[in-house]
């Protein structure tokens, strides 16, 4: 099984890289797992709609040059599905069965993603109502996948 996370920009300070190799490390036994950051393009505090979707595009092309044919896309989304940790354990099951070995897990920039990206995924998935720093996500991402392998495994975790 391998998971890949591809990322709209990079982490910056020291305790979210140290997070992220933490739970990387975590998810050792369970699946080979990497994170591709892609450039976040920058964009104008006051950018026109047209801008923000240019910028979307081309980042959004930057992601689907990654995926490969066989990848099973899952997209972070706002306003998608949401799970409790039970769930998404069960749902990552599917995914890991659909997938056959690559699950892919998509954190768009700061924009979201393009058109081009959103009908390339296979699922998408919102981690809360609640909005937090791309930062955050990839870590809370990676926290959630790790607990789904608890859970699917019948491993102690905490509730």
């Amino acid at each position: 099984m391998k998971i890949r996370i591809i990322t709209i920009g990079k982490l910056k300070e020291a305790y979210w890289k140290a997070a992220e190799a933490e739970y990387l490390k975590r998810l050792t036994p369970y699946a080979k797992t990497e994170v591709l950051e892609l450039p976040d393009l920058p964009s104008k505090e006051n950018a026109s709609s047209k801008e923000e979707e240019e910028v979307k595009i081309k980042e959004g092309k930057e992601i689907l040059s990654q995926l490969k044919p066989n990848d099973y896309v899952v997209l972070l989304d706002l306003g998608k599905e949401e799970h409790s940790s039970p769930s998404l354990a069960k749902q990552m099951e599917k995914w890991m069965t659909s997938s056959g070995a690559n699950l892919t897990f998509v954190i768009g920039g700061s924009l979201g993603l393009s058109e081009q990206v959103r009908s390339r995924g296979n699922a998408s998935l919102s981690l809360s109502k609640l909005t937090f720093t791309h930062q955050m996500t990839r870590i809370i991402l990676l926290e959630a996948i790790y607990r789904s392998f608890k859970i699917n495994n019948h491993e102690p975790y905490h509730k």
